[in-house]
């Protein structure tokens, strides 16, 4: 299903009936990444699957996708559903988009998964990747693309999930240009949202692997401590939907059953 929004296509898939649960994808993913998990959660609760800006069949707006305004494409689609409140749960880039979304409507959000995301910003040894990354996409994005996902698996799993992975950079390989840069824009300026994780009152749990190649393991602990956030841990890589989707599933769905 598509809206428009700012002359800009926004797809979304709608799923299932009964509590919202508002699925985000991460940097160079889409929707389309959560389709083996829809018929166990959508037997449940109402699954709303959002392509991000410049992501999927979503259209760009502008060159610089803050999360922020990202966030504001979440929100047309969940008015235009006319859903009140809803559960997030997002990967990577889509953590850093509910965490925007939760700062500008607190009163929408009764839960928030981050799955392999931070609450903080970039420091600037990222913030310097971030423009290598932005000068590598625009010299070869293929290459950029095929490096990027690979380098999400545990070194180990590679191998193990080799089809899944080029399964995973074919569609990746679909992303535009502009999109790709203007969501490392954005990701580059997102602001500390840690407070977040302190002063709301809905849930929160952080899922977090001990082998994620792209967050520190000690860091993300270390951002639940002392505040109300569960915590999951998986033994892989960035990409626990596939290392671990086993244990995903299991720990996504006892989550949002008992908010």
């Amino acid at each position: 299903m598509n809206l428009t929004h700012k002359n800009t296509s926004i797809a979304y898939t709608d799923t299932g009936t009964g509590n919202a649960v508002v699925l985000l994808h991460g940097f160079l993913e889409n929707k389309n990444m959560w389709e083996p998990f829809l018929p166990e959660f959508s037997k449940t609760h109402r699954i709303i699957c959002i392509d991000l800006l410049g992501h999927g069949e979503t259209g760009c707006l502008g060159y610089v996708h803050s999360m922020k305004l990202m966030a504001e494409t979440v929100d047309v689609v969940l008015n235009h559903l006319e859903i009140k409140k809803a559960t997030f749960l997002g990967h990577s880039m889509g953590g850093y988009v509910a965490l925007a979304y939760a700062e500008e409507h607190p009163n929408k959000v009764s839960g928030i998964c981050l799955m392999n995301s931070t609450a903080k910003e970039d420091n600037q040894e990222r913030k310097i990747g971030r423009d290598r990354a932005i000068e590598a996409v625009k010299q070869n994005h293929r290459t950029f693309i095929r490096i990027a996902i690979n380098n999400l698996f545990r070194p180990k799993n590679r191998e193990i999930f080799a089809d899944k992975i080029k399964e995973v950079i074919e569609s990746a390989l679909q992303t535009p240009l502009q999109g790709i840069i203007a969501a490392l824009e954005g990701m580059k300026i997102r602001p500390n949202r840690e407070h977040i994780l302190e002063a709301h009152e809905f849930d929160k749990l952080m899922m977090i692997s001990k082998k994620d190649p792209v967050l520190d393991y000690k860091n993300l602990v270390n951002q639940t401590k002392h505040r109300n956030v569960k915590v999951v841990e998986f033994p892989d890589g960035h990409m626990a939907h596939i290392e671990n989707s086993h244990e995903f599933s299991l720990n996504t769905m006892h989550f949002i059953e008992n908010l």
